[in-house]
């Protein structure tokens, strides 16, 4: 497809030629940057706190990583939470935008909204110059939630933008995953998974096996890397044959 020609999307998620320069989903219209591609494909949203934890990062990049070998990760390019879910899942992830695609936000993730919309998707409900504020957010999580098979909120205190997010799941109908968190923390998900309005992901390997994705990826420590492959796995990571974050080896392929 290319970068000129534009597509309408039927409310089945079809894709059907179009002159102008929007993408149409439902009540949505949405401008783009990138694969299209994506939006034909089940997704799967991915969302939680700016200030995540290091533990919610990492089960988090750990979960779309997973995930994305049979899913698209969407969520809305903010820090902490939505930054993990967005790398664990590239290039199968779709970047939701609170402002028009021409304004980088946050400017932080700079870098990563760049390959996103090179090699993934970013959709926006506006089109030039519109900066964020704070009735965007909220706009922006619906069509996160809207366009997701399910919602997993992996760290949210009560009064978030996250909680926001699992109203609208409510309203959607699209069931709520969270992850086990120490009392005192993510006081928003414990609540829901207390109240039993979201269900916990206790084994995420269980969890894709459910969903029938395979769990034969290998994850080794880098000290236990480094004994079996030397400093050869450097050069593994710059061929992209595997990725070091937080002490982790991950193989692709």
């Amino acid at each position: 497809m290319s970068e000129n020609e534009q597509i309408e999307l039927s409310s089945s998620g079809s894709l059907k030629s179009s002159h102008n320069e929007k993408l149409k989903f439902d009540e949505f219209e949405l401008f783009y940057k990138g694969n299209t591609d994506l939006l034909n494909r089940d997704k799967i949203a991915i969302v939680g706190s700016r200030k995540a934890s290091k533990y919610t990062k990492e089960i988090t990049y750990l979960l779309a990583k997973k995930l994305s070998k049979k899913f698209v990760i969407i969520s809305g390019g903010a820090l902490g939470v939505d930054t993990q879910a967005h790398r664990g899942s590239f290039p199968n992830t779709v970047f939701v935008s609170p402002s028009s695609l021409d304004i980088i936000y946050p400017k932080q993730n700079e870098n990563l909204i760049k390959s996103v919309y090179k090699k993934a998707l970013a959709i926006s409900e506006y089109e030039k110059n519109y900066k964020p504020y704070k009735h965007t957010f909220l706009e922006r999580n619906r069509i996160i939630v809207k366009l997701s098979k399910f919602v997993i909120i992996t760290q949210a205190s009560l009064k978030s933008g996250s909680m926001r997010s699992f109203e609208w799941a409510k309203e959607y109908n699209k069931k709520v995953y969270v992850i086990p968190q120490r009392i005192g923390e993510s006081a928003g998900t414990n609540y829901i998974a207390k109240t039993n309005q979201a269900e916990v992901i206790w084994d995420i390997d269980e969890f894709c096996k459910n969903l029938r994705i395979s769990s034969n990826e290998k994850i080794l420590s880098l000290n236990e890397a480094l004994k079996l492959y030397g400093s050869r796995i450097y050069e593994m990571e710059l061929n992209s044959e595997v990725e070091i974050k937080n002490g982790k080896v991950f193989f692709n392929g």
